[in-house]
């Protein structure tokens, strides 16, 4: 169901998911996500800055300055220092950010890195690149499943609509609907998918959703460049342009996702860092098991990932950080506008808050999945679930 292009043994990640969803874990799950999120995210971690340097080197023959970011404030900071574009708007921008830096969420973790040219006195922003999240990328995994399954509700709510105008024979268009009736007809079909899940039936029309992002690039590249840029790209032996979306209006860029083949021999033969070595220890794996497991997890895995490059110009990356269409922005409206915040919504929310947040406790075994989809719970049961998976002790202090 869900295939997340950036990471290897995506087929694997992509079936644990689905069995998670059906509530039928196996007990070797426990290990299987561990290395699903972490060698994965340490693999992302090796490739993307040599895939960032081949995308940065198309555009500037100087050499590359880098800077580790671990907040989005840190990011913001230096793009407004050493403006090389000065408009009205660019003031603005500029002006506002500096009198009230606190209402531009500085504090949002991120995983990225700098590029500039020139001394570090002096440094010239030319892009960055970040790993998503696992908190975004849970998010955005149970967004896209439940945008799909809200859809499924609907077509067969509209099925059960269907049934009706044919048993008074009339047209579906001629059927007139209450809008009490048109939500019960919504409940009972959700309730017959929640029946699919409880039997372990397949669900039809189980697309096949894609995520492309947990690697990506901003590159700043100027109009009279751009194509130029893009040329270069398609030329790389190592890359294929295979999705061109430009975006218009509040924010002008164009978003291409480009298939990368990585080294992976040379990326997976250097040893693993400290934290995951450790992470793994906990698991029973010394550190020359691990960095095996590691190499043999790249080396097994498939050719090519998938990696989004955003490219626009100075003015538009400061409109996406700064401006008025900031990413912090978009990512509220999204939580917002979702269609579909029913029980089952929120249940799947949780199930993918928990699987990707596993990996990172010190749970060895898996036992019994916390949640059931077709069940009913409460928020305050997840936070405790989650307390209990990170051995928080709870607020409730009870003689």
């Amino acid at each position: 169901m869900i295939t997340i292009t950036s990471y290897l043994h995506r087929n694997r990640l992509k079936d644990l998911i689905r069995r998670w969803m059906y509530d039928e874990p196996q007990p070797s799950d426990a290990q299987d996500i561990s290395r699903l999120v972490h060698f994965n995210n340490t693999f992302v971690a090796r490739y993307l800055p040599v895939f960032s340097e081949l995308m940065f080197s198309k555009l500037h023959d100087a050499p590359l300055q880098t800077q580790k970011c671990r907040l989005k404030g840190d990011l913001k900071d230096f793009i407004v220092t050493n403006v090389p574009n000065r408009n009205p708007r660019v003031d603005e921008m500029l002006e506002s950010y500096r009198a009230t830096p606190g209402i531009y969420y500085r504090e949002t973790p991120f995983h990225g890195t700098l590029y500039f040219t020139g001394r570090p006195a002096n440094p010239r922003y030319i892009g960055s690149n970040r790993i998503k999240r696992v908190r975004r990328l849970s998010e955005k995994s149970a967004r896209r499943i439940i945008d799909w399954i809200y859809a499924n509700i609907k077509r067969r709510a509209d099925r059960l609509a269907q049934e009706r105008a044919q048993q008074l024979k009339i047209p579906i268009e001629a059927l007139i609907t209450a809008p009490d009736h048109m939500v019960a007809e919504f409940l009972k079909a959700e309730n017959r998918l929640l029946e699919d899940l409880r039997n372990r039936s397949p669900i039809h029309d189980a697309d096949d959703l894609v995520i492309n992002d947990v690697a990506g690039i901003k590159v700043i590249v100027e109009d009279a460049d751009r194509e130029r840029f893009l040329n270069k790209i398609h030329e790389t032996a190592s890359c294929e342009v295979i999705e061109v979306e430009p975006h218009t209006g509040k924010y002008n860029a164009v978003n291409l996702i480009v298939k990368y083949c990585p080294n992976r021999e040379r990326l997976s033969a250097c040893p693993l860092g400290e934290r995951l070595t450790r992470l793994m220890q906990a698991r029973g794996l010394g550190p020359d098991e691990a960095l095996h497991q590691f190499r043999q997890f790249v080396l097994t895995g498939e050719e090519q990932v998938h990696v989004e490059v955003i490219v626009c110009d100075y003015v538009e990356m400061l409109e996406s950080e700064i401006g008025g269409c900031m990413h912090e922005d978009r990512i509220l409206r999204q939580r917002l506008d979702q269609q579909y915040t029913g029980q089952l919504a929120r249940n799947i929310e949780f199930l993918m808050a928990y699987l990707f947040a596993f990996p990172a406790s010190r749970r060895t075994e898996l036992g019994d999945l916390p949640i059931r989809l077709w069940n009913r719970y409460l928020p305050d049961y997840f936070d405790e679930v989650l307390k209990v998976l990170f051995e928080i002790p709870s607020i409730e202090i009870l003689d």
